[in-house]
This record gives C-alpha cells, sequence and structure tokens, in this order.
C-alpha cells in the first residue's frame, strides 16, 4: 500500500530523518510512536502531500489511492447546524443526490449515452463506499462508539471528544485504503477511549496512527513504527512486545557498552605509556606498538553500538518552590455556576489547601476547562485565590499561555529570564534542543508547545499550579517523568487529566464532575469506579506492576546491575504473558 524507501528531510533548524525506510501492507493497524517534536506529524504531512516537501529517498503509493485523515487539532465549529448522521453521511448523501439529478436530466435529455456514463462513474463510487446500506453501516458504527444517542444531535452541540470520535467514523466510512490519525486520543474521556478502541479494532483498513496513550497502544495495533534520532525502526507485533523486546536489547547494550568503556580505558593507557617509551627511547619498534594501540582504540571505538532507539533522551522537570509551604486554604470556591447554552456547573463549592494534589475528571463537555480558567483568572465572586499564593497555569489551549508568534527565546525573556544561557539551561531539562531557540513557536509540535509550558511554570517558583490535560500531546518518557515532578512538588494541584496513571500516582484526591455538581472521593475509590465503568481491573493493575518493574530494571541499568537487570526481566516477561 505505501512504501518509503531511503527517506531524509531537514528543516532548516535541525535534520528529522536520515534514510528511512518502511511499508505498509493490507491488514495492518500501525502504531507510529516517538519522542514529542521528533518528526512524527511532519512525515504525516509528506506522505498526505508529498508534492509540498523537498526530500531525497522514495515515496511509492497508488495515485489513486484513498487517504482517510483525522487531526490532532481538529476543532469543533459551533456555527455547524448539521446532524451528525447527515456529517457523517456527508459523502454518501452527495453522491446520491448526483445519482438523482442525473436521473431528472434524462427524463428530458436526448443525449442519453453520456449521461448513462457519468450515471455509472457516479454509481461506481457510490457502491465503492458501501453507499448501498449506508444508513445502517452509519447506525452500526455509531453504536459500536456509544454514539448512537447522538444520532440526530447538531455538530455543534457535540463536546470536542465526541467530535473527534464523529471525525474518526466520518473518515473509516469513506472507505479509504489508508486512514491516518494524528493523536486521536488526546483530550478524550474514559468513555470515548474505550469507544476510540474499538472502532479502531473493528476497522478493516490500513491504520497508520500518532499515539503516546499506553491503553491503545497494548490494546490496538499488529505493527509498530518507531521515529527516534533521525531513524525508523519497524516491528511486526504487539506494543507490548516491542517494548519488551525493547529493554532488553538495551541491557544487551548498555553491558557490551560497559565492556567496551572498560577496554578502551585500558587501551588508552596502555598507549600513553607506549607513547612515552617511544618518545624517551626514540626506537622505531616502540612508534609501531602505539601504532598498532591506536589501530585498536579506534577499531574499538567504530564497533560501540548506536541505539537510536534505546538511548532516547530522559526529561529531567522539577517544579521548585524557593520558600517553606505554610499551612492553608489557597482556593475557595463557593457556589460557583457555569453555563454554555446548557448549565455546566450549579452551586458548585470546594476548598484546596496549600499542599493538596487534587484531580478534576468528568465527561468531555461537562464544565472542567471552564472552572480551571475561572480560577485562573480570578474574576469571579464565587472563587477566593489567597493573596500570598502565586499560580501557574497550563492550558490544553496551548495559543492560550504561549505567544505562537514568538521564538522560544522571547517567550522566555517574557518570563524574566536575563540570558540565553539561563533559557538553554532550562529548555534542556526538557528535552528541547538548545539549536531550536530561535524558532518560532507556532512551528513546534503539540509536544514541544506542552513542554514550553512545563518549562515556565518550573521557572515559575508556583505554589499553585492550575494544569488542564498536561499530558496530552507527550510521549511516554515524558509522562513518566512529569508524573515524579507531581508527586515530588511541594504545592498545591488542580489538575485536569484522562491519564489514569498520572492520577493515581500523584493525586491525593479526585473531584468528579457530574450532573451539573462536584463530590469529592479518594483515589482508592476512583480506581473501583474506573475498573468498573470503563477499564478490567486486571489490566490496570497488571499493568501498573508491569511499570513499576521498568522502573527497577532502568535503576539496575544506571547502577551497571546487569545480573539485576536480567533478573527482573524474565520477572517482566511472566507479567507481560498475564496481559
Amino acid at each position: 500500500m505505501l512504501k518509503v524507501n531511503k527517506l531524509s528531510y531537514s528543516f532548516p533548524q535541525k535534520d528529522l530523518y536520515n534514510e528511512i525506510s518502511f511499508e505498509l501492507a493490507d491488514g495492518q493497524h500501525c502504531a507510529f510512536i516517538g519522542s514529542s517534536g521528533i518528526g512524527k506529524s511532519t512525515l504525516i504531512d509528506i506522505i498526505m502531500d508529498p508534492e509540498r516537501y523537498m526530500f531525497s529517498g522514495t515515496l511509492e503509493m497508488d495515485p489513486h489511492s484513498r487517504i482517510g485523515y483525522v487531526s490532532q487539532f481538529s476543532q469543533l465549529d459551533n456555527t455547524q447546524q448539521i446532524s451528525v448522521f447527515d456529517y457523517i453521511a456527508e459523502k454518501y448523501i452527495k453522491l446520491q443526490d448526483e445519482i438523482d439529478a442525473i436521473f431528472t436530466k434524462m427524463e428530458t435529455s436526448s443525449d442519453i449515452d453520456s449521461l448513462l456514463e457519468e450515471y455509472q462513474k457516479v454509481l461506481d463510487s457510490f457502491n465503492a463506499i458501501g453507499g448501498d446500506d449506508f444508513e445502517n453501516v452509519i447506525d452500526k458504527k455509531l453504536n459500536l462508539a456509544n454514539l448512537n444517542k447522538h444520532r440526530d444531535k447538531l455538530v455543534s452541540e457535540l463536546s470536542g471528544g465526541e467530535f473527534k470520535l464523529i471525525q474518526v467514523i466520518k473518515e473509516m466510512l469513506n472507505s479509504p485504503d489508508l486512514v491516518i490519525m494524528d493523536e486521536p486520543d488526546v483530550f478524550l474521556d474514559y468513555e470515548n477511549l474505550v469507544s476510540l478502541k474499538e472502532l479502531i479494532n473493528s476497522h478493516k483498513g490500513i491504520l497508520l496512527i500518532i499515539t503516546h496513550n499506553r491503553y491503545l497502544l497494548n490494546h490496538c495495533f499488529n505493527k509498530i513504527l518507531h521515529l527516534e534520532n533521525m531513524e525508523i525502526q519497524e516491528f511486526d507485533g504487539r506494543y507490548i512486545d516491542y517494548n519488551f523486546e525493547l529493554l532488553q536489547t538495551k541491557i544487551e547494550l548498555q553491558e557490551l557498552a560497559a565492556i567496551d568503556d572498560a577496554e578502551i580505558e585500558r587501551n588508552s593507557i596502555l598507549i600513553e605509556r607506549l607513547q612515552f617509551m617511544a618518545n624517551q627511547n626514540a626506537e622505531a619498534a616502540k612508534g609501531k606498538s602505539v601504532n598498532a594501540r591506536v589501530k585498536i582504540q579506534e577499531r574499538l571505538k567504530a564497533r560501540r553500538i548506536k541505539a537510536p532507539f534505546v538511548a532516547i533522551q530522559q526529561p529531567d522537570i522539577i517544579f521548585n518552590i524557593d520558600h517553606e509551604i505554610e499551612d492553608m486554604a489557597v482556593l475557595e470556591v463557593n457556589n460557583y455556576s457555569a453555563s454554555f447554552e446548557d448549565i455546566l456547573l450549579k452551586d458548585v463549592s470546594f476548598e484546596i489547601k496549600s499542599t493538596d494534589k487534587v484531580a478534576i475528571i468528568g465527561a468531555n463537555g461537562t464544565g472542567k476547562t471552564t472552572l480551571l480558567r475561572d480560577i485562573y483568572k480570578n474574576n469571579n465572586d464565587a472563587i477566593k485565590i489567597n493573596p500570598e499564593t502565586k499560580v501557574a497555569y497550563l492550558s490544553q489551549l496551548q495559543g492560550e499561555m504561549l505567544n505562537e508568534s514568538n521564538t522560544i527565546a522571547d517567550e522566555f525573556f517574557d518570563a524574566g529570564f536575563k540570558s540565553y544561557d539561563d533559557i538553554k539551561s532550562s529548555i534542556s531539562n526538557y528535552g528541547l534542543d538548545e539549536e531550536i531557540i530561535d524558532q518560532k513557536i507556532e512551528s513546534l509540535s503539540g509536544g514541544e508547545k506542552n513542554m514550553l509550558q512545563l518549562a515556565k511554570i518550573s521557572a515559575s517558583n508556583a505554589t499553585f499550579l492550575l494544569l488542564d490535560e498536561p499530558t496530552s500531546h507527550l510521549d511516554t518518557y515524558f509522562q513518566i517523568a512529569l508524573e515524579k515532578a507531581l508527586q515530588n512538588y511541594k504545592g498545591a494541584i488542580l489538575m485536569i487529566s484522562h491519564d489514569y496513571y498520572t492520577i493515581v500516582n500523584s493525586m491525593d484526591y479526585v473531584l468528579i464532575i457530574e450532573d451539573n455538581t462536584i463530590r469529592k472521593t479518594s483515589i482508592r475509590k476512583f480506581r473501583k469506579m474506573i475498573y468498573n465503568n470503563h477499564f478490567d481491573k486486571d489490566y490496570l493493575e497488571i499493568e501498573q506492576k508491569k511499570k513499576s518493574i521498568e522502573t527497577e530494571i532502568e535503576l539496575a541499568l544506571k547502577d551497571n546491575d546487569f545480573e539485576q537487570a536480567k533478573i527482573l526481566s524474565e520477572k517482566l516477561e511472566e507479567m507481560i504473558k498475564l496481559l
């Protein structure tokens, strides 16, 4: 279906790909993974419209192939006065109208032959997308995604998550040869995430999906494309098996590297001694010995295994506070209400203490972001923030907190940084190369923009963090680093998130929005609710234990304790069998 061969491409600021090659074939549901900002979305853009890009190598695809596409930045059009069914069926209805128009022309035209030719052409297009039974097919997909109750609703009345699923259904039903999705899971609540899984697994065609979502990765794919450090790796199989193989490779490579390092160090000492003796005695034999050892050293260094898929930069996120935290209320909300056409929240009251870490959860469209934004603006009589509290805000609408026409340097100078060196030092902890410091923010990926927001928050010394979907667009490594930073933070956090692991690993309790109000619940009860309503209990608990073992392996590798790493990897393999 698609064959990419030795493709290389560069931005002015950095190289993205170095002669990468891969293929997509019938029946493959492919997860496209890699660190944030590594060039995944750009590669998708090249596949979608190769004529726009100057790249070397070849990209082979049938010119008549149809590609469906779901963007990570798709926005709900609140003015769209069309029903959900008609929005999905748009292509079917258009072709049906064309067929009806041809029949109307036939009633009065004498040129029946050309109209019959036109009719056959439109009919072929209609049949190619399964038009003979399209109403029933659409209803089945809506039912699968648990959206059948919205069939006759206006698109403008949907939540952002519901609209994303409607787009997925629409693209799948247009019978493309390939459906490409760029982070379709971003901002989806638990119910819609499960629906997306069902839609992906029900699709019979080829899928290429950029995602960092651990639940989808473990449940939906039979092929992995991993882009890292300008190279790409193909793996035919499940993500969980690929991830295990990657960890095994890391243990082997690091052990080999440690042996090579020791040998190179011994060789360096010997070369220095031979050079000293050759200089003292000026003997040709000694000089030959030095040259022989230098060549051995060069061979040792040359054989060092390059591992672009295991040598991944681990971000180092720290949210500092430069003074002791007093025990006090940082936020009081009393009888807060919010509405958008319909009532979202009514007479809501709660309090956040100075060290509370609190997650807000609720279905898409229930008012979570509206509440958090009102708290940040602090201009509502129902909201009181302690005047001694310093607030920092991460927005899921990244342009709200970042001036996208700024360069990265401009943004940090505006935030109070004094020098380029300070900025470079700050962003380097967030996996951002200092070479892109003069790059416009608008050109960054969604993950890189979230990294910038987190870097600014980190430097602010804020005592109260308002975080709206902080894990969105972030790769798995960054998500885990963020969890650690949230765990270690000494101040208060109010966080909107649909990431189960971030909540259970980092938060003290949960505020649940339902029926236009908020109720407080413990992490234990939150876990039980998720088990009962959305995900399998055994899967979540085994996945959590699996992640814990992976962390232990990483710690063993840091200490070069390869025997312990191997013992743990055997334990991990048994855990994977349970999944």
